[in-house]
């Protein structure tokens, strides 16, 4: 069956199918000997012969895993720069995985790896709301009204944002700071701390707690697993859920 070069290439582990798109229009990837360049170019990854940088590509199982990102870790397979990456706490895993959308440097908490290029594509796709919850702590404690605001949708420079539901999670008997959960369904940068920033709470820690229905519950910093089956199930069920 013809699919789409793109999502041939992801669906096989190669990358996001954003990084295939770019391995495309690069000239690095081949049909059965001929150079594609063209994104809406198919291919039937069980008749052709599909290469990227003159090597064949090859099917491999699809893995899911759940994985607590620490503070003080790049969102990425890897970092010009030498610093720590998500994959450096993966090494017990053979398959490529590649992460499903980002957390911030400075943030901590849940971030789902696979090589299932096509669910990814889904998750992370503007049309797909996916949820995400998060503990954010601020400096002081807002008021209520602050907070309704975020909950209605507040005015960033790059838009309003989508109404998210906020509720106290844990406020310092001194007034000091306060952890508030929120949900959003956007994946803008850096969004739940502009938006902190917008009602004057800057956030002092950010962990998200939940990911499409995902759970971090128990999981310690720096440790992965897989998912199960029925998490999986759930999650497929998401990324369908088309929001129009």
């Amino acid at each position: 069956m013809e699919e789409r070069l793109q999502k041939v290439l992801a669906n096989a582990g190669v990358a996001s199918r954003r990084k295939c798109e770019e391995l495309i229009t690069a000239g690095k990837v081949t049909v059965n000997g001929e150079v594609v360049t063209e994104l809406g170019a198919k291919a039937d990854p069980a008749a052709d012969t599909i290469a990227v940088s003159g090597k064949p590509i090859k099917k491999e199982a699809k893995v899911y895993v759940m994985f607590y990102k620490p503070k003080g870790v790049i969102t990425s397979v890897s970092d010009p720069k030498g610093r720590s990456v998500v994959t450096d706490y993966l090494k017990d895993v053979k398959e490529r995985l590649y992460p499903v959308g980002r957390l911030d440097y400075d943030s901590e908490g849940l971030l789902l790896l696979t090589n299932d290029g096509d669910l990814a594509h889904k998750l992370t796709h503007p049309s797909h709301h996916v949820p995400k919850t998060y503990h954010a702590t601020v400096e002081r404690v807002p008021h209520g009204n602050a907070l309704e605001k975020l909950a209605k949708g507040i005015k960033l420079d790059d838009g309003m944002t989508a109404p998210a539901e906020v509720e106290y999670h844990d406020i310092d008997p001194d007034g000091k700071y306060a952890t508030i959960a929120i949900t959003i369904h956007e994946g803008r940068n850096r969004q739940v701390r502009r938006m902190f920033e917008a009602i004057r709470h800057p956030v002092t820690r950010l962990k998200r707690i939940s990911f499409g229905g995902l759970q971090l519950g128990g999981l310690q910093r720096g440790k992965h697993r897989k998912l199960s089956v029925e998490e999986l199930a759930k999650l497929r069920e998401i990324a369908d859920a088309v929001q129009t």
